[in-house]
């Protein structure tokens, strides 16, 4: 028996989520039909509304509903101090340590040219421009610890640096509450290379 073709497109829709697949989908569809015809509704409205309205910032390429995003438009931040990260996710994650008052570039990517991914289109050229405006003094790359995050650090650190800007990288080391016996030993090595003073 072939399903409506309404609700294979909703099948097809839905396997587009990242670790989605043809089942998982088409599990998801028909639970929506079957039991929760009004949460699929509700889901139907937020994913236009969101598709008409969210814009990325004009100055940190972030998610927002204006030309320019909240973070970018406080005048509680600190200009002088810029984090690089890969997607807004990421940002979202920094905010939420409460530890950093700068302010942020969203590559919304990173580098991977077996994917046909280069510094086009993780927005370099703005990255630049935005690094360089004159304010920025130190820029922390915040890209995650994956081959192609360390690749796009390395890229953008090595330019950075060479128009005379501070560049540093978060740190790596054992997770917090974690015990040594459990840790991967690349965790370890890096934390010992990453090792600081003890302080008073």
């Amino acid at each position: 028996m072939k399903a409506p073709a309404a609700l294979e497109a909703l099948t097809a829709a839905l396997k587009r989520l990242p670790g989605v697949g043809a089942k998982s989908a088409q599990r998801f569809a028909y639970y929506l039909l079957q039991h929760d015809r009004e949460g699929a509704a509700l889901l139907s409205r937020a994913l236009a509304e969101a598709v008409e309205r969210i814009r990325h910032c004009a100055r940190c390429n972030t998610f927002t509903e204006h030309e320019i995003c909240d973070t970018c438009s406080s005048p509680r931040r600190d200009a002088a101090v810029l984090c690089v990260v890969e997607t807004p996710s990421d940002q979202l994650m920094v905010e939420q340590t409460l530890t950093f008052n700068g302010l942020y570039f969203v590559l919304m990517g990173r580098l991977s040219p077996l994917d046909g991914i280069g510094p086009k289109e993780i927005h370099f050229d703005r990255l630049l421009a935005r690094a360089t405006d004159g304010t920025v003094r130190e820029v922390i790359l915040a890209t995650n610890f994956t081959q192609e995050g360390e690749a796009t650090a390395h890229y953008i650190g090595e330019l950075l640096r060479a128009r005379g800007l501070k560049v540093t990288r978060l740190a790596r080391g054992v997770p917090v509450g974690s015990e040594l016996e459990y840790v991967d030993p690349g965790t370890i090595a890096q934390a010992l290379r990453d090792r600081r003073a003890v302080q008073d």
